[in-house]
This record gives structure tokens, sequence and C-alpha cells, in this order.
């Protein structure tokens, strides 16, 4: 068997129905792909074939078996028109073939059982109209039969509404803690949807299966995709499988434990079978030990002593001799522990390294080589005199006739000034500002004698 997902078609091919080429799985949504692989087999005598079809209704969410007395071949995905409660109704085939007669003994039905309604032909567009009329409305009727139940005080708690294709009878599907009295609602539901009325009582997790939804491995929900059986889950499973008892995130949306806990289980209790029994404690000079967990995959038992916070991790071999050597009355001086720090310590650095080894020297190097460029330019469009850029000391040299600036250019800003001082003729004054003081010495110097000019006041003090 191979299973995918497809989707429903709703513009284009058969409305409602599923596109994949295989079949669905009994008891699941339609959306499953199930391979009939009996299709082609030859059979020695045709007439001992299966004369029932397997017909799901509203996309998977109800299957049932119905007996194919006429003459035609009906594959999977096609719509046929079946007996109904005073009426007819419509569904899709999802299963044919010899592999219907594995899905009736998986069930307990009999193949040739007189009580198993008829298919009565292929359904025509008229069957498929009115089809389709019958199922917009439920909707509609699912909002009003909540809001009439609350108004009647009713505790129950609706979860679908399923109509028949002819319109004549109506299926509701509700959950309840406890017995209901709903004879009052069903004479309103009567008379408001002028349908007969049925009432079936679900579980909570055939109605999570109804509804459906992603669970939190991020998948669609396993009872509304293939699961149709649904055994007990209890919290010895998650004890098995040394997980934290936490109501919260064992269970599911269903608000009980999740059906998953048993996947494992019995690859758990295999791997529990090497364990020894009756070792939750160890007699020690130092105390007893307690048992805190055990891990099937490292084959190791995590014990704690009193008064101490660290965990012993015990092999299996370790632990039977302790508990030897207790039966015979002797306590053993110390456990033992596997080391196991040591291994992370090894990962640990390994790790490191790996981030380590990314160097940004290179990017560094780019950038101070960009800076440097950028500082270059701004100083050789500044008013200095002191540039270090080789294009500033061209220009230099091209405003100088002179030629022994250059070298000395590259001694020093003091040099620099030095050198400015030779040229009488100042062809760039705004370019050398501190050149051009020097040579000045009638405009800054009057500035600078401020320091005599503290004797006048103290001339006149003593005066």
């Amino acid at each position: 068997m191979g299973c995918g997902s497809c989707s429903s078609s709703k513009d284009g091919g058969k409305p409602g129905g599923c596109q994949s080429n295989g079949g669905c799985s009994t008891g699941g949504c339609n959306r499953l792909n199930v391979h009939d692989w009996l299709l082609n087999l030859p059979f020695s005598d045709p007439e001992s074939n299966c004369k029932v079809i397997e017909v799901s209704f509203k996309q998977g969410s109800r299957k049932e078996f119905f007996r194919n007395t006429t003459l035609q071949y009906f594959e999977k995905g096609d719509y046929v028109t079946l007996e109904g409660v005073s009426g007819f109704d419509v569904g899709e085939v999802s299963l044919t073939g010899e592999l219907v007669r594995l899905q009736l003994k998986k069930k307990g039905v009999d193949e040739f059982s007189a009580e198993m309604k008829k298919i009565l032909r292929r359904s025509t567009d008229r069957d498929l109209e009115v089809f389709h009329i019958s199922k917009s409305r439920e909707k509609e009727i699912l909002a009003r039969s909540r809001a009439i139940a609350r108004q009647l005080n009713v505790q129950l708690k609706l979860s679908e509404v399923e109509i028949q294709a002819d319109g004549k009878k109506g299926t509701f599907f509700y959950t309840a803690d406890d017995r209901v009295d709903f004879r009052e609602l069903i004479k309103v539901y009567a008379g408001d949807f002028k349908v007969k009325v049925e009432m079936r009582q679900i579980g909570i997790r055939q109605e999570a299966a109804k509804v459906g939804g992603i669970g939190s491995c991020g998948r669609e929900l396993c009872c509304s995709t293939w699961l149709n059986d649904f055994k007990s889950v209890n919290t010895t499973a998650a004890r098995y499988q040394n997980l934290s008892i936490n109501q919260t995130k064992l269970s599911g949306q269903c608000g009980r434990l999740k059906c998953c806990l048993n996947y494992e289980l019995d690859t758990y209790l295999d791997a529990l079978q090497q364990f020894p029994d009756y070792a939750e404690t160890l007699d020690t000079t130092m105390g007893t030990a307690h048992l805190i967990k055990k891990d099937i995959f490292k084959n190791l038992m995590w014990y704690v002593l009193p008064n101490n916070t660290k965990h012993f991790p015990l092999t299996i071999q370790r632990v039977k001799e302790i508990k030897r050597l207790n039966q015979q009355g002797q306590k053993v001086d110390e456990l033992q522990p596997v080391e196991i720090t040591g291994k992370q310590k090894e990962i640990e650095p390994a790790f490191v390294d790996l981030v380590g080894q990314i160097s940004l020297k290179s990017l560094e190097r780019n950038d101070r080589r960009r800076r440097d460029q950028e500082r270059s330019n701004n100083r050789g469009n500044a008013p200095r005199g002191n540039d270090r850029g080789p294009q500033q000391g061209s220009r230099d040299q091209g405003a100088r006739p002179q030629g022994p600036r250059p070298p000395q250019q590259n001694r020093g800003p003091q040099q620099g000034q030095g050198g400015q001082q030779q040229r009488p003729q100042g062809p760039r004054p705004p370019q050398s500002g501190q050149g051009g003081q020097q040579q000045r010495p009638q405009g800054p110097r009057p500035q600078q004698p401020r320091p005599p000019q503290a004797p006048p006041p103290s001339d006149n003090k003593e005066s």
C-alpha cells in the first residue's frame, strides 16, 4: 500500500471528490490514497467476485457497505445513488474488489447479510443537483440547531449535521457528558428544518476526527486521516517512555491523551526487558541511591544520592553487580559512574573551532584601505599644506618650481611649514594657512603681546 495526500475538486472534476488514483483507507478521510493491488489480477471464477462496494459520505467522515445488485461496474471516485431512509442518498465509491472483503472481515460485517442496503444506479445529473442543494443547507442548519439547543438549555454539543441527498432526513452528531433528554429538541428541529431527525451520539475523539485540525507534530490529525479504531491511552505509556506527566503537553485537541503515545510503546517495552527489575534503590556506604531515569538509547541508569544534587549514570552491568552485592549484605563504597561529560567536551570545542574559522581580516583590510582612500581624497580637497597623498604632492610640486620640496613633505608637519616660508609670492594663500601666518609678521603679531598687557593694571594699583 502507498498513501499520499490530494485535494478536493471544487472548480473542476468531480465535486467534493478525491482526485487521487487510489482509494481511501476505511474509517479515515478520503484524502488518503490506497492502492488496490488486487484490481488487475485475473480470477478463475468471476462469479465469486465480491459484490459489495464501500461508499464514503461527507468526504470520508462516514463509510458504509452497499450491495451491488446491478450489472454495472463501478470504479473508485464514481458517484452512486443508494437506498436511503424514505428516499435515496448519494455517495462516492471508495473501495471495490477483493479488498472490500478484507474490510468486511475487519469490521465483522457479513457479506451476505439481508439487511445490507443496495445500490440503485449511477448518479445522474438530477441526482447530483439535488445532492448539492441539500449539502449547501448543512452549515445553516448546524448554526440554527446550536442556537435552538442553547435556548432550550439542552446540555449537549453539536459537532456536525449531515443531510440526506433528497433532503428528507437529517443526522445530528453530538457529544454529551451525561444522558440528555432531547425529545422536545427533536420536535423543534423537525418543525423548523422539515426533515426526519436522527440524533447520534459520538465520542470526543470521533468529534475531533470530524472537525479535523493540525497536531503538535505539524501534520493533520491521525484520527481525521487514517486512524479508525481508538485504543485506550493512559499515563503508564508516558512513564515507560520517560515522559514528564504534563497533561497539557500529553493531551491532543480532543482533550484526551494523544493516540501517538501508543505508537512507540512496544519498542520501549522491548528495550526495557534487558534492564534489571527491582533496581529502584542501591545501598552504598554514602547512603541509598535512588533511580531517577532509564536511558534505553545509551543503556544507562541514572541514580542520585541523598544530600547530593549530582546525577550518577551507571551501566546495566554495574547495576546488576551492585544489586547482587546488596543481596549478600554488602554495601559498595562507590557507584563507579560512566564518564559521559568528556564526550561532550570533545564535541563542544569542535563546534567552537568551526565558528572561529570565519576570519574578518580581509574585510577589515578592505575597510581600512577604503577609509585611507577617503581620507586622502578629503585632504586633497581641504585647505591644508601638509598632505600625504600622492595627488596632493604632485599639486604642491606643480605650484613650486623648486624641487627639494617632495622629500621634505614626507618628514613631518614642521618641515612642511618651513618649506612654505620659502614661497615669497604666495600663489596659494587659501591652501597654505599656516605658512601664510608666518609670512605676515604684522597681522598676528600685535595679538601675541597679550602677557605685557597685564602690567598696566598692576601700575594702577601701585599708584
